[in-house]
């Protein structure tokens, strides 16, 4: 675990250039908008270690798979967002020196990601092997308000000599991503355009022919003062850009305002993507680096009103949630329902950038509360546009009659991941798209979606699951036989209790769901039981199958089993096991690991957390109390599971524990990998933690219930949620809980076992005596 971020509210703060932890902090200091996002790179020339990250939403690449073993059904390609080209460049040199911090004596290092407006801020002092020494302050950010936009003022100033000063601001699209199977460069330029001020750069990305025009214009300024300069043109393979000099003397400090673009042919033809891109440069320079900056630090407070949770009495934890609030933020708005969350976000190219099942499990409760119902219905509606592919995708494997099966990681709906517990194995992942629908519905009581979009996918899912299991004579039960659970470190099991409860679950509520179709839209129902060539038998095959289906479990304990043999397996805790070997996942062979009783992440609690109306306090204690010791937590989604049961549990202290863990996973490095991006999925996680967890938030029969704690060493916490066009700011304090409606929507509210009418621009205020 590393401990260098200052505690601070609303800023990441880094003080101290130590180049070990400089790929960490390019992940934590990244930028995004949802439309596009980059790692923290310096602008100047570093030669140090170093993650190279720039990404456009939407464009991704099939990079072409390598595995040892060839297997039928097989993806042929893993597709990955792709590193694009780089437009925060900016070349130094002072007189003949190159400025790179890699070779430079650097002190004064500070960088702050201020994320109360929106920017990143990197201020240092460099002494060069000459002797010369200058003041760097680079301020940039991305665009939330304009979000093809972004922008950098880089001002340097020469503190000990006179002479001159080159930059040489660029945009680079000779790149690769890290993580290219054959070290491939997945870009081919179309065109180029350097005109004074100005360059442009229109790249293609192979296979896929998706086009990105990268645009920038510079201004320069002496002492506040705009500058004239005689630039030249610089021009290399897919490499644009501009140098020019600057007689400096000491203490006059040289600005260079870059304001830049990135526009995509998902959003405009390929062959006016170039004027387009001149248009929106000619529109933000029109407005200038303040003005950009304002609008940013605008469109941030609106976010920040709707989704801040306030943390009074712990620094750390206050900063920890904003920071993953804003990451979130940073990398989906909801504009687009062709766009989805990767697990890293524009953060780095771990995970491909593809979308898991995360986003159902862990993204939508977050934007359900924060955000207007569009955005979280859109990351349904993404799922509905890719229904085909999720056919395909299981006929591939041998399904038939409309089953569907979505891919654990995709860009298209396509399945591209090709490790074959994952790709053939993993199959809960269908699960989570279904209650997805449930919690959305479940949320926001727009039934509408069902017929819409809902229950076309839910039958598809439904039978998938009825093809999958199968009738095993010796239990006279259903089974389902050669899966992998939430918990990835066991392979191939049998008859894991979270994935098949799951299925039952799945085709129950596909079951509900046409019933409420049915009743309420008996035309779009009929019409869609054609397009689907449905069988109303099938409802009679689920039910058999929800009637008969086999749950592991061990009764003397009163526990269910994450599968069958599970305690066949030598029962050891994970607070006996050698510090030196841990993280398992890094330390020990997955020979090893999966002969291991230890858990990646929660597998039976992740179904007692989705279905927990379903079981008494009892029962979900006595599991916990079994699988967490056993849980080494190397999953991010795993500690904020805990958290939320732990709390429900009265049981405090591990329910803060596992939020800090969560809060500051990256912060912290918890895992010894935020080098490679943050942990974007999982930090809704940590949102969930707070509000589902501690404030204890929950819908039942489509009203709101809170049953809330405040911990140890939290004087009190707030939030803000939107449920049902209320607004409602919740504040929990020693002496209670306060609830404000500030909309007009009047509702009933559950603290505890009781309900209140809270009206439209009212409070209500109940105290922890009222709350026994």
């Amino acid at each position: 675990m590393k401990n260098y971020i200052k505690a601070d509210e609303w800023n990441i703060i880094e003080e101290g250039f130590d180049p070990h932890l400089n790929k960490i902090s390019e992940s934590i200091f990244s930028l995004g908008n949802g439309r596009m996002g980059q790692r923290a790179n310096f602008e100047e020339t570093y030669t140090g270690e170093t993650l190279l990250g720039n990404y456009v939403a939407g464009v991704y690449y099939p990079d072409k798979t390598r595995v040892g073993w060839w297997k039928n059904g097989y993806p042929e390609y893993f597709a990955k967002v792709l590193n694009a080209a780089n437009w925060v460049g900016i070349g130094v040199k002072i007189d003949d020196e190159v400025l790179d911090l890699a070779t430079a004596a650097v002190s004064d290092f500070k960088r702050v990601l201020n994320m109360h407006e929106g920017y990143l801020e990197r201020t240092f002092t460099a002494k060069l092997k000459s002797g010369k020494t200058v003041k760097v302050k680079a301020t940039r950010f991305c665009s939330i308000a304009d979000d093809e936009v972004g922008a950098i003022r880089y001002s340097i100033t020469p503190l000990n000599f006179e002479g001159t000063l080159t930059l040489t601001p660029f945009i680079d699209g000779d790149v690769k991503n890290q993580d290219s199977n054959y070290d491939e460069k997945f870009w081919d330029q179309v065109t180029d355009q350097i005109s004074g001020a100005e360059a442009y750069i229109q790249l293609r990305t192979k296979k896929t022919e998706f086009e990105v025009c990268t645009g920038s214009h510079i201004q320069v300024y002496q002492n506040g003062q705009p500058l004239a300069i005689d630039t030249t043109e610089v021009r290399k393979e897919k490499f644009v850009g501009q140098t020019f000099a600057v007689a400096v003397k000491t203490n006059e400090e040289v600005t260079l305002i870059k304001i830049a673009a990135n526009l995509s042919s998902e959003n405009y033809p390929k062959d006016a993507l170039l004027k387009e891109t001149q248009s929106v440069i000619a529109s933000a320079v029109a407005k200038g680096f303040d003005t950009l900056l304002q609008e940013q630090a605008a469109a941030w407070a609106t976010k920040w009103e709707e989704s801040d949770i306030v943390i009074e009495g712990d620094v750390a934890a206050q900063q920890a949630i904003r920071f993953n609030i804003f990451q979130l933020f940073q990398t989906y708005t909801g504009k687009d329902d062709r766009l989805n969350i990767g697990p890293k976000g524009f953060t780095g190219e771990k995970y491909g950038g593809s979308t898991y099942w995360d986003t159902e499990a862990y993204c939508v409760p977050f934007y359900l509360a924060t955000a207007p119902q569009e955005v979280s219905k859109n990351l349904l509606v993404y799922r509905h546009k890719q229904l085909d592919k999720a056919i395909e995708n299981a006929a591939k494997l041998g399904f038939k009659d409309g089953a569907a099966l979505y891919p654990m990681v995709t860009m298209n709906g396509e399945e591209c991941h090709n490790e074959w517990e994952i790709t053939f194995e993993e199959i809960h992942r269908n699960g989570a798209i279904a209650f997805a629908i449930y919690n959305y519905i479940r949320y926001t009581g727009d039934e509408s979606y069902l017929a819409d979009y809902g229950l076309e996918v839910l039958i598809s899912i439904a039978r998938f699951w009825k093809q999958r299991v199968n009738w095993s004579n010796e239990k006279q039960q259903y089974v389902m036989l050669g899966v992998t659970g939430p918990n990835e470190y066991e392979n191939n099991v049998n008859n894991n209790w979270y994935t098949n409860l799951l299925a039952t679950w799945c085709m129950k509520y596909a079951t509900e769901a046409a019933e409420i179709v049915q009743k309420q839209q008996p035309e779009k129902y009929n019409s869609l039981v054609k397009s689907l060539s449905f069988d109303q038998k099938e409802f009679a095959d689920w039910a058999d199958i929800i009637e008969k289906m086999y749950y592991p479990e061990d009764k003397a304990q009163g526990i269910f089993l994450q599968q069958d043999g599970y305690l066949d397996k030598e029962q050891i805790l994970v607070k006996d096991l050698p510090a030196s070997e841990r993280p398992i996942n890094q330390k020990w062979s997955w020979d090893r690991i999966l002969r291991s009783c230890f858990i990646k992440q929660a597998d039976v609690l992740q179904g007692l957390y989705f279905f927990e109306e379903d079981y008494d306090l009892e029962t979900i204690r006595r599991n916990f109390d079994f699988y967490e010791p056993r849980t080494v937590h190397e999953s991010s989604l795993s500690p904020c599971v805990h958290s939320i049961l732990a709390a429900k549990l009265n049981d405090e202290a591990r329910a803060y524990e596992f939020y800090l863990r969560t809060a500051r996973l990256d912060l912290d490095d918890y895992n010894n990998d935020t080098e490679d991006g943050l942990h974007i999925t999982s930090m809704a996680g940590t949102w969930m933690s707070v509000v589902e967890g501690f404030a204890g938030m929950r819908v039942r029969n489509g009203k709101l219930q809170f049953n809330p704690f405040l911990p140890g060493k939290w004087k009190s916490f707030s939030f803000t949620i939107g449920f049902r066009g209320a607004t409602l700011k919740i504040n929990i304090a020693e002496n209670g809980i306060n609830i404000k409606n500030n909309s007009t929507v009047g509702l009933e509210i559950g603290i505890r076992n009781q309900f209140y009418q809270l009206d439209g621009n009212a409070e209500i205020e109940v105290n922890n005596a009222a709350l026994v």
